[in-house]
């Protein structure tokens, strides 16, 4: 049965980290994220659950917790509910028929609303522009200025167009391949680094990538931020990008982040797991090493040199 990249690469990730968390499908409303989760094997998605509120389909990936993020934050803000299933995309589950008349393209995530006739949103970049033009009254998470927004929309298009398709090859080829290529592991792992350049440009003086002064938390951040928590699992060192690690850590700060990054399951491949990872296991750490230096020795080969833009 064929897999995506994604798929093999959450794959061997939960391999990797040895990971225990069991997901959970439950309805989350604004008292509810107080509850401690109960783990327990829900049965295989075969359709939608919810009648009423945000229904959102989705794993724990970069792309996946776009999402879910912006779902807790929402509630955290407005009270608004909202009904997951995990969708495990190592058994295809987004393939199936049921699920591409929601997501014809049978990626995740995706939402349902059901307070709006069921309507349905794919892509992460359309599900966050969508929730908070229906959801976030106050402009919490988006903006009221419509040069801000249509800054924020450009750098979600950068995202969506950049870094998550070119971090997502550096995860394959540094990672994953079975036969080991220098030419495509230093072409997009430099790409990737290239990218983080620009984001680490951007932040320069900033805390946040849109708004006015330093910058407001908001759906611009968002979609970069699932990218950046898988930085260590794609062969990037955050060191590398400071303005980016500081930004990184002030949203991986948020208990409404948290939150989101565990829907349906802590992520195998975010940052802080695999730094966890490095300290606790040597062997581990070894493999880890070993795959630094094959990047290293292709980007020799083929006389990468780092530039950015």
């Amino acid at each position: 049965m064929f897999q995506s990249p994604l798929a093999r690469l959450y794959q061997t990730a939960s391999h990797l980290l040895r990971t225990t968390t069991t997901t959970v499908s439950r309805s989350l409303t604004s008292t509810a994220s107080t509850k401690t989760n109960t783990m327990a094997t829900p049965p295989r998605p075969t359709g939608l659950l919810a009648n009423k509120g945000i229904e959102l389909l989705t794993f724990s990936t970069p792309n996946g917790v776009k999402a879910s993020i912006i779902l807790e934050e929402l509630k955290e803000v407005y009270g608004t509910e909202y009904t997951f299933q995990s969708i495990n995309i190592m058994e295809n589950i987004q393939k199936e028929p049921w699920y591409t008349k929601l997501c014809p393209n049978g990626r995740i995530p995706v939402i349902v609303d059901h307070d709006r006739n069921g309507f349905a949103v794919f892509e992460g970049a359309a599900i966050l522009a969508y929730l908070t033009r229906h959801y976030d009254p106050e402009h919490r998470f988006s903006f009221e200025d419509p040069d801000d927004m249509s800054r924020a929309e450009q750098w979600m298009a950068w995202q969506h167009g950049g870094l998550g398709p070119m971090q997502g090859q550096s995860n394959h080829f540094f990672r994953l391949a079975k036969e080991r290529i220098p030419y495509p592991t230093q072409r997009y792992v430099g790409e990737t680094e290239r990218l983080y350049g620009i984001l680490d440009k951007q932040l320069e003086g900033r805390e946040y990538l849109v708004g006015p002064g330093q910058g407001k938390y908001s759906i611009a951040d968002i979609a970069s931020f699932g990218w950046v928590n898988a930085a260590y699992f794609s062969g990037i060192n955050l060191k590398q990008f400071p303005n980016v690690e500081k930004w990184w850590e002030r949203i991986f700060a948020r208990p409404t982040v948290k939150k989101g990054l565990a829907v349906p399951r802590d992520s195998p491949f975010g940052n802080a797991n695999y730094q966890r990872r490095l300290l606790e296991d040597p062997e581990f750490k070894a493999q880890d090493a070993a795959l630094h230096e094959l990047a290293n020795k292709a980007k020799e080969q083929y006389n990468y040199k780092y530039a950015s833009p």
